[in-house]
Order: C-alpha cells, then sequence, then structure tokens
C-alpha cells in the first residue's frame, strides 16, 4: 500500500558530479537519493538522529536503481521521495529523478532500511517509536 507522504526537492547538478562523458555518473544517482531522504527527514522527523536517538540504526539492505536518460552539469533536478508503508520492521521509500523544465523521468529507484538496535542486532518487531511516527503520519484508510 502506498503512502501519502511525499516531498520534492531541487537540486542542480555540479560539476563535481559529471563524469568524464560530461553525463552525471550512475553512482551520483544514490546519492540524490540520499538527498532525497534528507530532505523527507526534515520535513517529516524520520533522520538518522532521531532514529539513533530512539536506540535504532537503519542501514539500507536493498538498492534498486533505474535509469531512464542522462543528466548533464548545471541540469535543474527534482527528487520525489515517497515514503512506502509495510507491515514489517523495515523504511522503504522510492524515488523519482526529473529534469526540468518538461519533467521527463531520469532516474526511478527504490531502497529498503532494516531496523539494528545499538548493538548490531537485527530487530523483527516494529520499533515502538516507529509505530508512533505511523500513526502521527500515515492517514488510516
Amino acid at each position: 500500500m502506498k503512502s501519502e507522504l511525499k516531498c520534492r526537492k531541487q537540486i542542480t547538478v555540479r560539476f563535481s558530479e559529471v563524469d568524464s562523458l560530461r553525463m552525471v555518473w550512475h553512482g551520483n544517482y544514490v546519492k540524490y537519493f540520499e538527498d532525497g531522504r534528507e530532505e523527507f527527514a526534515r520535513q517529516f522527523g524520520l533522520g538518522y538522529l532521531e532514529t539513533y536517538a530512539n536506540g535504532y540504526l537503519t542501514p539500507i539492505v536493498k538498492l534498486e536503481c533505474d535509469y531512464k536518460k542522462t543528466l548533464s552539469f548545471g541540469d535543474s533536478v527534482i527528487i520525489e521521495t515517497t515514503y512506502v508503508d509495510d507491515r514489517a520492521a523495515k523504511i522503504i521509500f522510492e524515488y523519482q529523478i526529473f529534469k526540468e523544465p518538461d519533467h521527463a523521468i531520469v532516474c526511478s529507484g527504490k531502497t529498503i532500511q532494516v531496523f539494528l538496535n545499538l548493538d548490531n542486532e537485527l530487530q523483527l518487531n516494529i520499533p515502538e517509536w516507529f509505530e508512533g511516527w505511523k500513526k502521527k503520519w500515515l492517514k488510516k484508510k
């Protein structure tokens, strides 16, 4: 079930993100996903520091990245990050990267994060604080 929690962040492709072929190096799209997660954290209070303060780490265990078009130095880009609700003890985000001004999809992807306690032990149950976060932000259907 997809949630309605979504945010957008505008960035401009920097010179350091472009390779010798004059296009954004493929690994930088993963950094753009990170930019999207950080913006989501600012808007909805689900950041790494909040997670850590509640006694958990949330490493990425799965990453998908589908490239559609290329980006070049100076391009204006929108990173759209959507939280996907799940019954399991994990955090799922989907991403769409759009090139402005025509909003052409350049890349799409997905990440899955799991919960570890501060002893690096996998948590199979959803942490209580995360349940509280979900109740605060997700609409009941």
